[in-house]
């Protein structure tokens, strides 16, 4: 059955609109037609090559909609039902499920690589992160869906798939925050605006946003944060004495950018959390010197998902959303149709680009 999506024909190359040959669903898995489709920056992660996958790919990994079709051995979902897509499966056996870190599974991104449609010239295509989300319909492995919980919308719950899971885990499940701490998170992107709500949730006493943008301090004030900043070199400066000259007890980084995370680094307080969310190039080299690591005895943390576990924090991010704590359409700039993902990622790629959400 044909359906249209946003074909990566290369790495570099412009994201096409183009009709695919998509296969009914297999043994263990699922047939999905999308409801909406989060872009954020992880996909241009892909398609520049900061991160590798198979090409030629459908990109798009924060996802909803309904199950169309399942294949046989499928039993948790059924046509009809309304479904989260799971970019991240863990496996269950590898060691690191073995310890309880789901989302380091060795074996959650091997399903990029197999080929799970074709270009209507027969051309094999990749799922960019295992689900193409950008697509009308995709077919995804059986561990690529999650039940979406009740009282959340279906074109909302696509964001629940990664940006606020990753967000809302880098606060809660990395850095740990604690009521009455204070917190900067560095990028005002959806995972940022996440990070704010989670930052609030928690209970942070002040809660300090910086992004290059003076355009995004409307939008993070209303997700939580009491201040606001324009990245400049005095930015750890200006944080200090936001906070008594200290610091924060938790910095998030959310941009992945060397001189960001520097930034974070020195305006967290002697023994505080350093959390890096921001997904940066090999070329992006960040320098410590071997005294300041011990002098200021603070924590540097890599956060891969949001150390979440998505099985167990949907129903807990539901919960928040029901209870009017969790916004998710604060964490949304532009609502585009499937035509308009080539030109968000040509605004992405040119800076100006804000949180996309396409709506099928």
């Amino acid at each position: 059955m044909a359906v249209r999506a946003a074909v990566l024909p290369a790495v570099g190359s412009p994201l096409e609109i183009a009709g695919i040959d998509l296969p009914d669903p297999g043994p263990g898995q699922v047939r999905v037609r999308l409801a909406a489709a989060g872009v954020c920056h992880s996909d241009l992660s892909l398609s520049n090559g900061t991160m590798r996958v198979p090409v030629p790919a459908v990109l798009g990994h924060e996802g909803a909609g309904t199950v169309v079709a399942v294949g046989e051995g499928v039993t948790h979902v059924a046509p009809g039902d309304g479904v989260v897509l799971n970019w991240a499966p863990s496996c269950g056996s590898c060691h690191a499920c073995s310890l309880g870190e789901v989302w380091l599974c060795a074996n959650a991104l091997n399903g990029a690589a197999d080929v799970y449609a074709r270009t209507a010239e027969g051309t094999d295509l990749h799922p960019g992160l295992n689900v193409a989300a950008f697509a009308e319909e995709t077919v995804v492995s059986a561990g690529c869906v999650l039940p979406v919980p009740d009282g959340v919308p279906l074109t909302d719950a696509a964001l629940l798939g990664c940006a606020v899971l990753t967000g809302y885990g880098a606060v809660h499940h990395s850095a740990q925050v604690r009521p009455g701490e204070t917190v900067a998170v560095f990028g005002v992107g959806g995972v940022g605006l996440a990070a704010l709500q989670a930052a609030r949730i928690a209970g942070a006493s002040k809660i300090i946003a910086v992004d290059v943008s003076p355009a995004k301090e409307e939008l993070a004030r209303t997700a939580g944060a009491t201040d606001y900043l324009v990245a400049s070199d005095t930015t750890a400066r200006e944080i200090r004495g936001l906070t008594g000259k200290q610091g924060v007890d938790v910095a998030v980084e959310c941009a992945g950018r060397a001189v960001s995370i520097r930034t974070a680094w020195d305006s967290t307080r002697r023994g505080g959390r350093t959390t890096v969310v921001g997904i940066g190039g090999k070329d992006q080299q960040v320098t410590f010197n071997a005294l300041e690591i011990f002098h200021w005895g603070r924590t540097l943390t890599g956060c891969v998902y949001g150390n979440s576990d998505p099985a167990q924090d949907l129903p807990v991010l539901a919960e928040h959303v029901r209870a009017g704590r969790l916004d998710l359409t604060a964490l949304v700039t532009e609502r585009i149709s499937l035509d308009g993902i080539p030109a968000a990622f040509e605004n992405m790629l040119a800076g100006k680009g804000g949180r996309a959400l396409v709506v099928f």
